[in-house]
């Protein structure tokens, strides 16, 4: 790193810790002055893995066992049309915790390591006097692709604790895995724990374990269980028996958009030939596999909101379902995820805080993935850090009018995990359409998703939709701008945003 480098980024984190004395200080003076902090909500915030927001019992899937989100969905706020900014792992969580989307993180592609300067939800509730809890997945560690058994890109050391961003209580977590028969994770040793069992479940275990012992304390909680299911390997020997066996005579067809011919826009699997001779066998039983993962991580959310009936805390407690991304699973003869398409970019989010937000509220406001934070931040009437891409609809939650974004911005930066150059794209979406664009050729798609929901048909070039073809062109080009987002290569953000796979900066700095 050169000294100008490593000036900027000794000066970011000097703002961040700047940051940080403030917001201490200001709880200082006011247990100075005699005046108690009112008690905030607790947060209890479940991420799921790679589950589409279609595949679920609530949204109208028949073939899902989702009993417990159902309820969840009933008791608060569905947001209907939430989208995964940048459809993959490791982005979407930057994006969360930061409230700001790709471009400004740096975070473009899976593997690699985060810049810890920016000021996070984690930071912020810390602060607050929240006591927080990590448990599962954290993917923001890695420096090296394909590496992600190897203890220095899963292990995070206590002395570089600023790579947590702010959760600085209890941590169980790791950086990547999904053989949740061979699951392990780290505390605050170089200790590899194992986890005997289905890892979901001993996850849950942990959280209901921390529920109960933070209930009732001096101290609101934070935690979050980021819980690898439904995530691929879907075979049966990566599936919990009793699950996969409420599956296994249930037919998963092909997608109506599906295609024998792979989409050569797909950043992988494009190989024609095992295109037919491999994926289009086996979906049937990945969906398998992916319903009985659905199903059981289900359950487990049963328990948590059990656990805090239990304890007596429910209507204290904010509790948060969501996902990163979606699955495509053949359609648009695609599989997995990084693309604008509804399977793998629309992702489930339920709210719920009894007596807070209105029971059975459904509200189609574009959420995008750096909304979260401050709409979060919003319903614990904690500050908004003034540097996030997101806008707060915590009213909306609550039930009531108010602002909202005019479309969700998704940004395809390139491959899932690797430098190669060519799979770059950037979608707008509002209540009624999609709109994409390819960097490599400038190809242009636009979706009506209220008249074909599927997106079966490309009307970009329908003179009755050229009006909105025309206004979210302009749309896109207007949010870029404001972004910084001046839609590169990958290899260009590789030799201008990061060194050794570790991200230095982002389009804001």
């Amino acid at each position: 790193m050169s000294d100008n480098q490593t000036r900027r980024e000794f000066l970011k984190t000097s703002g961040a810790a700047a940051a940080a004395a403030s917001g201490m200080a200001k709880t200082l003076t006011a247990y100075a002055a005699g005046i108690a902090p009112a008690k905030r909500p607790n947060i209890v915030y479940v991420l799921a893995d790679q589950l589409r927001a279609q595949s679920v019992g609530y949204a109208g899937d028949e073939k899902a066992r989702t009993s417990q989100l159902d309820r969840l969905a009933a008791e608060g706020a569905d947001f209907t049309q939430c989208i995964s900014s940048t459809p993959v792992c490791a982005a979407y969580r930057n994006s969360l915790f930061t409230g700001k989307y790709a471009s400004s993180t740096g975070m473009v592609v899976n593997e690699l390591r985060c810049n810890p300067n920016h000021r996070c939800f984690g930071h912020v509730v810390t602060e607050a006097g929240y006591d927080t809890g990590y448990i599962g997945k954290w993917h923001l560690w890695g420096a090296e692709a394909g590496g992600h058994n190897k203890m220095k890109n899963s292990y995070i050391p206590p002395d570089m604790r600023k790579y947590r961003l702010g959760f600085d209580g209890f941590w169980a977590a790791y950086n990547f895995n999904h053989r949740y028969y061979q699951a392990f994770y780290y505390k605050d040793t170089p200790r590899r724990i194992a986890v005997e069992g289905f890892e979901p479940d001993v996850q849950t275990d942990m959280a209901v374990d921390y529920i109960k012992r933070h209930a009732g304390g001096k101290n609101p909680f934070s935690l979050t269980l980021s819980i690898g299911t439904p995530h691929d390997p879907w075979g049966k020997e990566n599936c919990p028996p009793k699950y996969y066996e409420m599956f296994k005579d249930v037919s998963f067809p092909l997608p109506q958009s599906w295609s024998d011919t792979p989409d050569p826009y797909m950043d992988r699997n494009t190989d024609p030939k095992k295109w037919l001779d491999f994926w289009k066998p086996n979906l049937e039983m990945m969906q398998r596999g992916y319903y009985s993962m659905t199903a059981n991580l289900d359950w487990n959310v049963g328990r948590l909101l059990n656990s805090l009936d239990e304890a007596g805390i429910a209507e204290d407690t904010i509790f948060v379902f969501t996902s990163d991304h979606g699955e495509m699973f053949g359609a648009q003869g695609r599989v997995f995820k990084m693309t604008f398409y509804e399977e793998a970019a629309r992702v489930p989010m339920l709210l719920r805080w009894p007596g807070k937000i209105p029971r059975g509220t459904t509200c189609d406001a574009c959420m995008d993935t750096p909304d979260i934070m401050p709409t979060l931040l919003g319903l614990m009437d904690l500050e908004v850090p003034k540097d996030v891409d997101g806008m707060d609809l915590s009213h909306l939650a609550r039930g009531k009018e108010g602002p909202q974004p005019e479309a969700a911005l998704l940004q395809g930066m390139g491959h899932t995990y690797l430098w190669r150059d060519g799979y770059e794209w950037r979608a707008l979406r509002d209540k009624e359409y999609t709109f994409a664009v390819y960097r490599i050729d400038g190809k242009e798609l636009l979706f009506n998703n209220k008249n074909d929901p599927k997106q079966l048909k490309n009307v970009i070039d329908d003179p009755a939709h050229a009006q909105a073809a025309a206004r979210l062109r302009k749309q896109l080009a207007a949010k870029m701008k404001d972004l910084g987002d001046t839609f590169e290569a990958c290899s260009w953000y590789r030799d201008h945003w990061t060194e050794n796979r570790r991200i230095l900066r982002g389009a804001k700095g």
